[in-house]
């Protein structure tokens, strides 16, 4: 039976592969029958992450993955910035290199940046970006701060999803290996500066003029009709109509999707 925690771990990593959008449903009871355990488990691993700013919680939608704003993308960067740039520049002011364990670990995991590139696995190339940068605080022996920073590189992945970043997944691994080549010769003050400007492109990558538009799915729905060949008009609306009411159940028990369908599914996505 998982525990809270292994349920939050696993939202959260489903979030950083950018497996699960900004906005996307996460049904009590859904969760409890994917987990094998009880709805009190998963409401408390929610409520956790609800504290941490991942997922929010309304009377009427239920639980569901947050949707930022710009507003709150300005802060999340921010944020990310004041904590990765301290914990540099405290390193830098201890005048005392990283070690080399750390620099080896850091190492191994741009390694696995790139075969991630090199490979077809969209979700583990994501996830490996976004968690370069927790590794990174672990390694400067900070696990407090290392755990918020997983919180706002959640936050900031779904930033990007929610506003089309065009920022380019080689290059950002191109920038970690530059952080950690300046680290390995000892330079901090070079390597504080890489991390700058790796954030700052990140978040300039990010379009505001993509902000989604709250209509879409209403205006969609209520697009004419192009109708096919003689006596098919009536069969595909009548499917979409029991779709749609199955959808909007609260607790409506999951089910895989038929073949064909690209709209996600809760177990697939975790």
């Amino acid at each position: 039976m998982a525990t809270a925690t292994d349920i939050s771990n696993r939202i959260i990593e489903a979030v950083m592969a950018q497996k699960l959008a900004p906005g996307a449903r996460l049904g009590e009871q859904q969760l409890a029958m994917l987990f094998d355990c009880s709805r009190t488990i998963v409401r408390e691993a929610l409520t956790r992450l609800a504290t941490r700013g991942i997922v929010t919680v309304s009377a009427r939608r239920g639980w569901y993955v947050i949707e930022p704003s710009l507003d709150e993308a300005r802060e999340a960067f921010e944020a990310r910035r004041v904590i990765e740039l301290g914990l540099l520049h405290q390193l830098q002011a201890s005048g005392r290199p990283l070690d080399k364990a750390a620099v080896r670990r850091l190492k191994a995991h741009v390694q696995r940046e790139k075969a991630a590139l090199a490979g077809s696995d969209v979700g583990a190339r994501t996830f490996l970006l976004g968690d370069f940068h927790v590794c990174l605080a672990d390694c400067l022996g900070n696990a407090l701060l290392a755990d918020t920073l997983r919180d706002f590189t959640a936050r900031t992945t779904l930033i990007a999803m929610l506003y089309q970043s065009s920022h380019d997944a080689a290059q950002s691994c191109e920038d970690h290996v530059r952080i950690v080549e300046a680290l390995e010769q000892g330079d901090m003050a070079r390597a504080e500066a890489l991390m700058a400007e790796h954030i700052g492109t990140v978040q300039a990558a990010l379009r505001p003029e993509g902000t989604p538009d709250p209509l879409a799915q209403l205006r969609d729905a209520l697009a004419p009709v192009h109708l096919g060949p003689p006596g098919t008009e009536a069969a595909a609306p009548r499917r979409r109509a029991r779709r749609t009411v199955a959808q909007a159940t609260p607790d409506f028990p999951p089910a895989a999707p038929p073949e064909g369908d690209a709209s996600p599914y809760l177990g697939a996505l975790l």
